[in-house]
């Protein structure tokens, strides 16, 4: 018999694009839009018609009126009265929650999904996440923890199925793994430089801490994660905030950042904490004690440098390591890192702007999986 032979190849066809409803198509560009405006509603609307000029996003079904009356019927904005007593449109705190699932998918969205839960660690014992490990009951097992399949199965082994009973020798418990949870706190350098050569450094920098809150607070609940922001001073921020962040007129008061980080850390049960740090540049201020401001932009001043390592040694002795994101490549600022990194025994990453989401989701997945210490 002859043998059919098998073509194999590709098939071309030609390209249909996907059917996206209207709506659907223009509120993907307006959260990104929104985004860079800092929750200027105007400001994004007016980007958007002129995108929708250059590339006709729209046509005369479906302008970008009927998308704005759109957006107001679904609850994503809302009329709002300023202190001046003008009107205007505002985000909803449904748009706020859209912002950050998109951030999430953006970021994380081609990464490996892990299991769900909490922080694992490598102890043994009364725990709650199955290992699929058995060991024999032993008193004082919690009896929910017992494995009925396999201790009917001991018990038909050793005593047979006509003279079918249980004893305490047949039972056997599954063992399980403990779960921690982790209390991060996220800083965000908003020093002016954060928007100066010809680069928008805090945009990404929100898309970051927006993702990492919605990671959070969606598949580790039990986490916590704090955000704050330093410029001269050092100031917590909500999630609801981040969508608003903007740069200011400030330098970069780091030793403020991590005192407030540290304080906040504190005041947390769990065992497993970290500082995550995102910066482009070098500490430039410090706020003495008499509440006046030193600042130096020039170079690395050795006393605010100081300040910085004393700070690094102190969040080591309450067992907090700091992973410092780094932003500028300047050689003589990565030397300040890594000496900062030294006194912290953390980590530090010298990166762009591109995959700073990616590396710090792998980050935090893999100090999740700690060990307690005793």
């Amino acid at each position: 018999m002859d043998r059919q032979q098998v073509r194999r190849g590709f098939v071309f066809k030609r390209f249909e694009e996907e059917n996206i409803p209207p709506f659907d198509k223009l509120f993907e560009i307006f959260k990104e839009l929104i985004t860079h405006t800092s929750g200027d509603f105007d400001e994004a609307i007016d980007w958007l018609r002129q995108l929708d000029q250059e590339y006709k996003l729209t046509d005369e079904n479906y302008t970008i009126d009927d998308f704005i009356e759109d957006l107001k019927k679904k609850g994503f904005i809302r009329e709002e009265i300023d202190p001046d007593g003008n009107g205007g449109m505002a985000i909803t705190a449904k748009t706020e929650r859209a912002i950050r699932q998109q951030a999430l998918n953006q970021i994380f969205g081609k990464l490996r999904k892990s299991g769900s839960g909490n922080h694992n660690t490598k102890r043994v014992g009364l725990g709650d996440e199955h290992t699929g490990e058995f060991r024999d009951y032993h008193y004082g097992d919690s009896l929910d923890k017992i494995s009925m399949t396999e201790s009917l199965r001991n018990a038909q082994i050793h005593h047979g199925a006509d003279d079918f009973h249980m004893t305490e020798d047949d039972l056997v418990v599954e063992e399980t793994h403990h779960k921690s949870t982790m209390s991060t706190v996220l800083m965000i350098d908003i020093s002016h430089s954060m928007i100066l050569y010809g680069e928008d450094r805090i945009t990404p920098a929100k898309k970051v801490a927006m993702a990492l809150a919605e990671l959070i607070t969606t598949r580790y609940p039990k986490d916590t994660l704090d955000i704050l922001v330093f410029g001269n001073d050092a100031w917590r921020i909500s999630i609801g905030d981040l969508p608003y962040l903007q740069v200011g007129p400030y330098h970069t008061n780091t030793v403020a950042g991590l005192e407030l980080a540290m304080d906040l850390l504190r005041r947390k049960r769990n065992t497993n904490k970290q500082i995550f740090m995102i910066t482009d540049g070098k500490p430039s201020c410090i706020r003495e004690r008499d509440g006046n401001y030193y600042q130096n932009s020039v170079g690395l001043d050795p006393y605010i440098v100081e300040k910085c390592y004393n700070a690094a040694s102190q969040a080591r002795k309450l067992h907090i390591p700091i992973t410092t994101f780094m932003i500028a490549q300047d050689p003589y600022l990565e030397r300040f890192v890594r000496e900062f990194t030294q006194a912290n025994q953390g980590k530090a990453f010298f990166t762009g702007l591109k995959g700073l989401g990616e590396m710090i989701f792998e980050d935090y997945e893999t100090n999740r999986k700690k060990r307690i210490k005793g």
